[in-house]
């Protein structure tokens, strides 16, 4: 889990988490705690906003080939393609990458479903979870 990126919740309170210049009212996902990344903005005062949790299909694709470092997977284990979803979010029109729900495949999808945003599991050992996000079209069942 990437602090500061989403929420500790589950459920329906589960959201990811951008910031707004208080400025320009541009929105940045990942956060920027920084400066205002907006070329034509002299800057404002960055503040945490949730995101919307719903957002429409803008693109997807399967990955089938086994990613580099930071990415976690066992090498020993046989490869197991997953789902990527780029969705357009409801309020802030921007794209956010990520990877479909378990069970979700391509043709599950269509560019301008809607589909909204859950809690997932990036990769756990004995003492630790690693949470993340996945894209879900509405309406499906965990």
């Amino acid at each position: 889990m990437v602090a500061g990126w989403f929420t500790d919740a589950q459920g329906q309170d589960f959201r990811l988490l951008g910031t707004r210049c208080a400025a320009c009212s541009t929105v940045f996902f990942p956060r920027e705690d920084a400066f205002c990344r907006n070329p034509g903005c002299a800057g404002g005062e960055l503040t945490e906003v949730p995101l919307s949790r719903r957002g429409r299909v803008w693109s997807y694709t399967d990955a089938r080939y086994r990613p580099p470092a930071p990415y976690v997977s066992d090498p020993h284990a046989e490869w197991e393609p997953y789902v990527l979803v780029a969705v357009e979010l409801a309020a802030e029109h921007m794209v956010v990458l990520g990877q479909a729900a378990p069970g979700v495949g391509v043709a599950d999808l269509a560019v301008g479903m809607e589909v909204e945003v859950v809690a997932g599991v990036l990769d756990e050992d004995a003492g630790t979870t690693w949470t993340t996000w996945h894209w879900r079209p509405v309406g499906v069942a965990a």
